[in-house]
């Protein structure tokens, strides 16, 4: 298969890792009240099952980043996948409270490794010109998963008991693991810009040196960049809000609107996560158009979907309409897939190929130490003001979020060749 193709090749084949990525770690919530029922829990217990997850996923990002600037990715893809695959078949095995929140931590510690190594060798494979559209069509997956996560787990929780999609999502994991080792090949790491940079001796080689790399410098560039800050923060609000999204909606649909286990969790995933699929694409092909004019355009993309998805965060919380809850959530998803589609992209464009998997890593792990917050917060919070309302507050935190990426693009971007730390990736050769 020649590099041209093969390059889509990998986002295929990635796809279907991180399918198994987000459907093992989506399909407890859509059994949530089974659990409630079995193992006699509250909802801030539940709260924190959920959250464990996300904690230790968070508390490893930054080791997983910088693992993944050093060694081998498609190591840490094939190994992570199969580590949290044979978690996932652990988890049906669960017998009490502590079970569930310990393996649902050690699943959090497997797939920590997965998004720092995955979308540094996307970026080595795809340039400035495919980047976003490559990374959307990967972030479909993640959508994708959710839907088969909280659809399926709903579904065979109600006709086979919770541990059933466990063994199923578990299982084929660990087989596509094994069948990406004769299929995944490591790219040589800065390849992409490599192949934009003329040909002279300050801009020829932009591979990584791995004996002068430097840990305290790699932090220390990473966080005085004023973008980098900046879309971290913006990507703690926005997870913030998904995560209560990806938590509670399923158990929310099945008390206020008395859906059976089955529907609320496809009701409860479905809808959002189909109009993310079709928000993805929309954002990755816009993004790439606007990178060829601006050098914010990829956050540009970002900012309209964040203020866009807006009043349908709250149109869900405050319904009592199934049909308007349904707009709700289809709105809301699609524009929360414009946002999705370019959150490493535009990351990646204000960093260098060398501290792309650092970076990841760092980001992931403080947007999800935010994420990590939400499904405990709601909990409590829902207690005093109901669930409802506190699902449509989330609207001012988007908004807030959506007018700092604003604030940020008109500060703090200017053009690639007026950046230190990317002079020579974005020159073409003439």
């Amino acid at each position: 298969m020649n590099s041209k193709h093969y390059k889509w090749f990998v986002v295929g084949l990635l796809w279907f890792v991180c399918f198994f990525n987000y459907a093992d770690r989506q399909a407890i919530f859509s059994v949530f009240p089974l659990l409630k029922s079995e193992m006699n829990l509250s909802d801030v217990q539940l709260g924190i099952v959920g959250a464990a997850f996300m904690w230790v996923y968070a508390g490893f990002g930054p080791l997983a980043g910088l693992v993944g600037d050093r060694l081998q990715r498609k190591t840490l893809i094939i190994g992570g996948l199969v580590f949290w695959s044979l978690i996932t078949v652990a988890t049906a095995l669960s017998t009490t409270y502590t079970h569930l929140v310990i393996f649902r931590a050690l699943e959090g510690l497997g797939e920590a490794f997965y998004f720092p190594a995955s979308m540094s060798l996307i970026s080595d494979y795809h340039g400035r010109d495919t980047r976003s559209r490559a990374m959307s069509i990967h972030q479909s997956s993640v959508y994708a998963g959710t839907i088969a996560g909280g659809s399926l787990s709903g579904l065979l929780g109600q006709y086979y008991g919770w541990r059933s999609s466990f063994y199923l999502f578990g299982i084929a994991g660990t087989l596509l693991g094994i069948l990406l080792l004769g299929l995944l090949r490591e790219p040589e790491r800065g390849q992409s810009e490599a192949k934009h940079a003329a040909i002279d001796e300050a801009s020829a080689h932009v591979a990584i040196n791995l004996k002068e790399w430097n840990l305290q410098g790699s932090i220390k560039e990473l966080f005085g960049t004023p973008m980098v800050r900046i879309l971290m923060a913006v990507f703690v609000g926005a997870n913030f809000v998904a995560m209560i999204f990806l938590t509670w909606m399923p158990s929310f649909l099945y008390r206020k609107f008395n859906m059976s286990l089955a529907v609320a969790g496809l009701s409860g995933t479905a809808y959002m996560q189909i109009a993310s699929v079709l928000g993805v694409i929309t954002g990755g092909f816009l993004a790439d158009r606007l990178a060829r004019r601006y050098s914010g355009g990829r956050m540009m993309t970002q900012a309209a979907g964040l203020l866009l998805g807006v009043p349908f965060i709250f149109l869900t919380g405050w319904t009592l309409s199934v049909p308007v809850l349904v707009l709700g959530l289809i709105g809301f998803g699609y524009f929360k897939g414009i946002y999705d589609a370019n959150i490493w992209a535009s990351l990646h464009d204000v960093v260098r190929p060398e501290l792309r998997a650092t970076a990841v890593g760092f980001m992931n792990s403080i947007g999800w130490l935010g994420g990590g917050i939400a499904p405990v917060a709601i909990a409590y919070a829902s207690e005093r003001y109901g669930m409802s309302a506190c699902i449509s507050a989330n609207s001012v935190l988007y908004l807030f979020v959506g007018l700092l990426m604003i604030y940020g693009i008109r500060t703090h971007m200017r053009p690639p060749q007026q950046v230190p730390a990317l002079k020579g990736l974005y020159t073409t050769t003439s």
